[in-house]
């Protein structure tokens, strides 16, 4: 009888853990990477600097998110598929010159971002 009512109970926390959004979007700063071509994201594949990708220190590898311009609008999809920028420098994310050119912030160097996450995430 207790352990059935601890399955119950591990079910229904299963449940409402299972359909409870985490935080979906982020204001913060973004500045772009491209010089380390032929080096290993931190999925293990080589990085392209022309593909559309982007480091994040804590959302999970293949996560899909749109970042947005806050001074512009434009707006680019991108795949969370390395790790970085360090949080001590205090900025939010690091997007591949592909994507960087994509959002038109190359010429900046930095940007003010909002980072949305888009659903479904990976497993």
């Amino acid at each position: 009888m207790l352990l059935q009512r601890l399955a119950v109970r591990a079910a229904l926390a299963c449940l409402v853990l299972g359909v409870t959004p985490a935080r979906a979007n982020w204001t913060g700063t973004a500045s772009f990477y491209g010089h380390e071509s032929g080096s290993r994201r931190a999925d293990g594949k080589p990085f392209v600097p022309e593909a559309l990708g982007a480091a994040h220190w804590t959302l999970p590898l293949g996560t899909p998110v749109r970042v947005t311009d806050l001074a512009t609008g434009r707006h680019v999809d991108v795949r969370v598929n390395d790790r970085g920028p360090h949080p001590r420098l205090g900025r939010l994310i690091d997007l591949s010159f592909g994507a960087a050119r994509a959002l038109g912030i190359t010429h900046r160097g930095l940007a003010r971002v909002r980072v949305s996450r888009l659903w479904p995430s990976p497993a």
